[in-house]
């Protein structure tokens, strides 16, 4: 099976004029949009919290940061691919600090191609995020259709004066007679007895 090519959101937080030409030119519309380009820490902290993106890059260091911290923050908690380009320098120390938390890091300077690559990752890593966040939503719609049959067989056991067993198969019944599901099932015995 091909994998099928996505489109993907990015925010490029540089103050580097020669690296946002360079991204520019990498970053083509046919799989890489919407871009934006912002060059400080304070505004790329506006952008995220209006938008969401599947990847941002930060080029550290910034006017107002040195964007560690941004990197950090990008990824917690949100399905959004960051890599943090530092110094060579820096790499190392850099790298230990950001690791743990899902940031890439990569040392400056770095080719075209590197950057490429770094990109291919990038995208396979939102793509296992995003498998990662179908699950957690059908387990939470799992867990919640469990919530409410267990709801509606306590409503029959109440006012029907049903057994625990009875009601769960009046439930499992009732979804296969009327063809529903039993979380429809157990909805209407909620509407009925509330």
């Amino acid at each position: 099976m091909l994998f099928n090519e996505r489109s993907y959101s990015v925010l490029v937080v540089s103050s580097s004029e020669k690296l946002n030409s360079a991204l520019k030119t990498l970053l083509t519309d046919s799989q890489y949009s919407p871009l934006y380009f912002t060059g400080s820490v304070a505004s790329a902290k506006r952008h995220l919290l209006e938008n969401t993106y599947d990847f941002v890059v930060i080029n550290s260091p910034l006017p107002d940061d040195v964007g560690t911290k941004l990197a950090v923050d990008v990824c917690a908690g949100r399905s959004t691919v960051c890599v943090l380009l530092v110094r060579a320098e820096q790499y190392e120390e850099t790298h230990a600090k950001v690791v743990g938390h899902g940031v890439f890091t990569l040392p400056k300077p770095i080719t075209g191609t590197a950057m490429s690559q770094a990109l291919k990752w990038m995208a396979a890593a939102r793509e296992r995020l995003r498998r990662m966040e179908k699950k957690t939503i059908s387990i939470e719609e799992k867990m919640e259709e469990i919530r409410l049959v267990n709801r509606a067989k306590w409503m029959l056991i109440d006012n029907l004066k049903m057994t625990e067993s009875d009601a769960h198969r009046y439930i499992e019944k009732q979804a296969m007679d009327l063809c529903v599901t039993r979380r429809e099932v157990a909805e209407d015995i909620i509407k009925t007895y509330n």
